[in-house]
């Protein structure tokens, strides 16, 4: 079933769909940090795990947990490289089990270079090579050269990209809020536009573009504009938990129909234990899980109040 979804659809109907079937527009990040994993995971009997193991049964475990509830999981690729060729190795795996589960796959990447080294990258990441990613987080820098390689993946296979535009970290601004063209506009709104540019080719029959835009929500005062800028675009919304943003800051990322962006959590979803500020790591299997899944539908509940939000006010006018 999942093979033909992605067969047959652009990525960004498979995406709305999965809003519309689990009534969600939520991400999971799966970031795993060892130290921050709970005693259970890291024990098999009278056996002490490898880090790696550890990290994929870990993974496992929040997957079969989120599974019912998110659209999609985001496998940051950094905490599987400092692992070398065993950890991309866990994170191969990781993106099969998620697939294997029905779940979207959102390689968090940011790959991005010019030439044949774009496309390698673009091979290995979403064109069948090594991954088979239904999407990957891209970095725009290097200008048109480097996003093209990665669009006739969009268009052959079916995928789709999130060209970072305006990232939640707090030093973004330093180069992303740069004024342009004698104060018109920001150095994030030019990258805002040509993503709506690059993605004109890519828009599928619910009418988004497999051409998605990186768009913090520690910003939230930056995403009428955006929007405004990009109405095709579905935004990728990091910040949401652990880096301090909620629900009511999400209200200006969708249109006034509900749609247009999915919201990313990791830490606050996969660590509650410890965004708690519970020192206890030597918790049950059974408590973990709830925790997890606790957190995860109430950050659900959190984003669709603000969806509803949207709608209420766009009734109103």
């Amino acid at each position: 079933m999942y093979e033909e979804n992605v067969k047959n659809k652009d990525f960004s109907d498979r995406l709305l769909d999965a809003i519309d079937e689990k009534q969600s527009r939520v991400v999971v990040g799966l970031d795993p940090d060892y130290d921050k994993i709970p005693s259970c995971f890291k024990n098999a009997g009278r056996f002490q795990l490898s880090e790696i193991e550890t990290i994929y049964d870990f993974n496992r475990c929040i997957i079969d947990v989120v599974s019912p509830f998110v659209i999609a999981v985001k496998p940051q690729i950094a905490f599987y490289e400092r692992y070398g060729i065993s950890g991309l190795y866990v994170f191969d795996r990781t993106v099969d089990y998620a697939k294997s589960v029905g779940l979207i796959v959102i390689g968090d990447c940011k790959r991005n270079d010019i030439g044949n080294t774009a496309k390698a990258y673009a091979d290995a990441h979403i064109g069948g090579t090594w991954l088979d990613l239904d999407a990957v987080t891209i970095n725009p820098y290097l200008g048109s050269d480097g996003v093209y390689p990665f669009l006739d993946k969009v268009r052959d296979g079916k995928k789709g990209v999130f060209v970072l535009v305006k990232t939640s970290n707090p030093s973004s601004g330093q180069i992303q809020d740069l004024v342009l063209n004698g104060g018109c506009n920001r150095l994030y709104e030019h990258v805002g536009c040509l993503v709506d540019s690059w993605g004109s080719d890519y828009v599928g029959e619910r009418g988004f573009s497999s051409v998605g835009a990186v768009v913090g929500a520690t910003f939230p005062e930056h995403a009428n504009g955006l929007r405004d800028l990009m109405p095709r675009t579905i935004f990728l919304v990091p910040g949401y938990g652990a880096q301090g943003a909620s629900g009511k800051d999400l209200v200006s990322y969708f249109n006034a129909a509900g749609y247009g962006a999915i919201v990313s959590a990791s830490r606050s979803i996969i660590y509650p234990h410890v965004e708690s500020g519970s020192s206890d790591f030597d918790i049950s299997f059974f408590v973990f899980r709830e925790l997890v899944r606790r957190r995860v539908t109430s950050m659900i509940e959190d984003v669709n109040t603000a969806v509803r939000s949207v709608d209420a006010d766009s009734k109103s006018q």
